[in-house]
C-alpha cells in the first residue's frame, strides 16, 4: 500500500426535504450572496429551485442566478459566470444541479478571483490557489463532484475536455441530497448515472499498487451493492431506499476513499472524454462503451486484477484459466449493462462510424503520449481499445 492522505471536509446532509436547509448552510459556512447556478429547466418545474431560494431568504442570504448550464459543459457558460459573479460581488457558489452543474460551478468559483484566464488551471500553466466557496444541492447521483475537488470543462473552440483535480480549494463546504429529487430522473439518465458512478470505482480498482486488501474490499462492496439497487431502481424509480443507496454510492466512489494506498488508472475515463468532446454523448453512457473495451484489451495485457473483478464482482467461479475467468466477468458486465439500458458498442451509441483515428489523435495531444497506469497505453493500445468498443 502506498502512502496517501484522505482529505474529505464535506458535510454531507443526506435525506428527505434536506433542501429546506440550504440558506442556513450557506450562513455556516460564511454566505452573504450566492450565486445559484442551474441547467434546465427541470429544477424549476420541480420546485426545486424555489423551495432553495426561499430557504436562502429566510436565513437573508442574497442571490442571484445563472441557468442554462449544458451537459458535457463548455468554457462560455463558465465566463459567463465569472463575469456575473465579480459584477455583483457574490461570496458564495450554489450550484443546484448534477456534475456539469457542478463542475462548472467549481470553474468559476476557481476564476472569480484568479486575475488570468481560468482555463490555464485545466491546461496545466497556473493552479488555483483560492477559490470562492461554494455548497451543492445535488439532484443527480452520478458524477459524484458534490464530494470532490475535481471538474471537468470542454473547451469550445477545439473541443478539448479537460479535467481539474484540486481538493484542497475546490472541495465543496456541503453537499445537500434528497433522494427523493431523483425520482423523476429519466432511466436514461439514471443508468447513465449509476455507470459513471461505477467506472470512478473501477479506475481505483484496476492498480498494480500490492497489499490493498481493505480498499479492495471497499471497491468490490460498493460495486456490489450498485448493482443490486440499479436492478431495483430501474424497475422502481421511486423506491426511496434504492434511489437513496444509489444516490450514497455515487458520492463514496468519487470522494476518495475508493483509491486510498494505490495508484489509479483513468486511462478509460480519457479516452470517454475525447468521445463526449466530438460526439457530445451522454458520459456514463460513453464509458458504458469504453470500460469493457478497456478490460478486453487488460485481459490479454495485465489479467490479474481483470480475474479478480470477475470473481469477486460478477461472482465468477474462480479457475487457474485466468482469462476466461476475466473474459466471463466482462460478459456478465456487459449484460448488466444492457440489462439497466445502456449501450455497450459505438453503434450501439448512436455512432455508426467513428473517426477512431481523430479521436486517438486528440487523446494523446490532450493527455500525453502515454495514458493509464494499469498498463500505460501509447496510440496503438488506445486504437485498439477504440476498435474492440465498435465491434
Amino acid at each position: 500500500m502506498n502512502n496517501f492522505i484522505f482529505y474529505s471536509p464535506t458535510e454531507f446532509v443526506f435525506g428527505k426535504e434536506t433542501e429546506l436547509q440550504t440558506g442556513t448552510l450557506v450562513k455556516k459556512y460564511r454566505g452573504s450572496k450566492a450565486l445559484i447556478v442551474y441547467g434546465g429547466g427541470s429544477v424549476i418545474r420541480s420546485g426545486l429551485l424555489d423551495r432553495v431560494k426561499k430557504s436562502l431568504d429566510e436565513a437573508h442570504i442574497a442571490h442571484i442566478e445563472l441557468g442554462g448550464v449544458q451537459p458535457n459543459p463548455t468554457d462560455p457558460k463558465v465566463y459567463e459566470g465569472i463575469e456575473l459573479g465579480r459584477r455583483e460581488n457574490v461570496d458564495f457558489l450554489l450550484p443546484v444541479g448534477g456534475g456539469s452543474v457542478i463542475d462548472t460551478a467549481k470553474a468559476i468559483a476557481a476564476g472569480i478571483p484568479y486575475q488570468g484566464d481560468f482555463w490555464d488551471f485545466f491546461t496545466g500553466k497556473a493552479i488555483p490557489q483560492t477559490a470562492l466557496r461554494l455548497g451543492v444541492v445535488l439532484t443527480i447521483p452520478a458524477a459524484g463532484s458534490e464530494g470532490s475537488g475535481n471538474s471537468v470543462i470542454t473547451k469550445a473552440d477545439g473541443l478539448k475536455k479537460l479535467s481539474l483535480r484540486t481538493p484542497e480549494v475546490l472541495r465543496p463546504a456541503f453537499a445537500v441530497m434528497n433522494p427523493e429529487v431523483t425520482y423523476t430522473l429519466p432511466a436514461w439518465q439514471t443508468a447513465s448515472g449509476i455507470t459513471d458512478m461505477m467506472a470512478h470505482i473501477m479506475e481505483r480498482y484496476f492498480t498494480n499498487t500490492p497489499d490493498t486488501e481493505v480498499t479492495d474490499r471497499l471497491c468490490e462492496g460498493t460495486l456490489k451493492a450498485i448493482i443490486k439497487e440499479a436492478r431495483t431502481v430501474i424497475k422502481e424509480p421511486y423506491n426511496y431506499g434504492a434511489r437513496a443507496n444509489i444516490m450514497w454510492a455515487g458520492t463514496v466512489a468519487h470522494n476518495g476513499i475508493c483509491g486510498t494506498g494505490r495508484e489509479e488508472d483513468w486511462a478509460s475515463h480519457f479516452m470517454e472524454h475525447e468521445m463526449s468532446a466530438l460526439y457530445d454523448v451522454t458520459h456514463g453512457a460513453g464509458l458504458a462503451v469504453i470500460f469493457p473495451a478497456w478490460l478486453t484489451y487488460m485481459a490479454d495485457h495485465n489479467v490479474g486484477k481483470i480475474a479478480q473483478f470477475a470473481e469477486r464482482v460478477w461472482d465468477v467461479p474462480a479457475s487457474a484459466d485466468l482469462k476466461a475467468v476475466a473474459l466471463e466477468g466482462i460478459a456478465r458486465f456487459k449484460t448488466f449493462l444492457h440489462e439497466i439500458g445502456m449501450p455497450t458498442t459505438f453503434g450501439e451509441l448512436g455512432i455508426e462510424h467513428p473517426d477512431i483515428g481523430l479521436l486517438v489523435a486528440h487523446l494523446h495531444e490532450n493527455k500525453g503520449e502515454q495514458i493509464g497506469s494499469y498498463v500505460r497505453l501509447d496510440r496503438q493500445a488506445s486504437r485498439e481499445i477504440y476498435e474492440i468498443a465498435n465491434r
